[in-house]
């Protein structure tokens, strides 16, 4: 169970961190060449979808460390 919570954790922020490049890239004409792809089928497209890999990559990050027993324990 633990290995499988510090997985999903690494790739959140791997998600979030690729994202976040992605998108700084973007904003100075840089295009990372494996997510070339997603430029072809539209700006807007390419920035949404990075918006939702820094979101999503977030998401998992703040659910793989959140405790939902609802115990307090340290």
């Amino acid at each position: 169970m633990k290995n499988s919570k510090i997985f999903w954790t690494v790739v959140g922020f791997l998600l979030a961190g690729i994202g976040i490049i992605a998108l700084i890239l973007s904003m100075v004409g840089v295009k990372l060449a494996w997510l070339a792809w997603l430029y072809k089928l539209g700006g807007l497209f390419a920035f949404v979808v990075h918006l939702l890999m820094v979101v999503g990559g977030f998401a998992l990050i703040y659910l793989m460390q959140t405790d939902f027993t609802g115990e307090d324990t340290p």
